[in-house]
């Protein structure tokens, strides 16, 4: 079991906006934030790290957050597109994953796979 992740950003402002969009459906809230990095957990208890990094996004992480339900996976979705992540798969089943597998991939500004998952 993780405690947290790190993800390396190179606009936190957009990377902010973004997570705090795609999260809240998923019941994670901005728990910290300053000039070098912001914290997104539940309960306010951090469990996704943005670290402000000076240079070129290196992006190419792949990130699945476990949604409680269909609805907040297409909210996931939907609400990521609007705060400027890119489709990198609408929500809907993955047979080829498992039977009962459903999620939804976004690309953050960063271009990380995030994704949200449900079985």
């Amino acid at each position: 079991m993780y405690d947290h992740i790190g993800l390396r950003v190179a606009d936190l402002d957009a990377s902010v906006r973004f997570y705090t969009a795609v999260l809240a459906p998923l019941g994670f809230v901005l728990c910290s934030r300053d000039d070098s990095g912001a914290g997104f957990g539940p309960k306010g208890e951090p469990a996704l790290w943005l670290h402000l990094h000076k240079g070129k996004a290196q992006g190419g992480a792949h990130i699945a957050f476990r949604a409680p339900s269909h609805d907040a996976i297409k909210t996931f979705h939907t609400e990521g597109l609007k705060a400027g992540g890119r489709d990198n798969g609408a929500a809907g089943h993955r047979k080829d994953y498992s039977p009962t597998y459903y999620a939804a991939f976004l690309l953050d500004p960063d271009g990380n796979n995030v994704e949200a998952v449900s079985s």
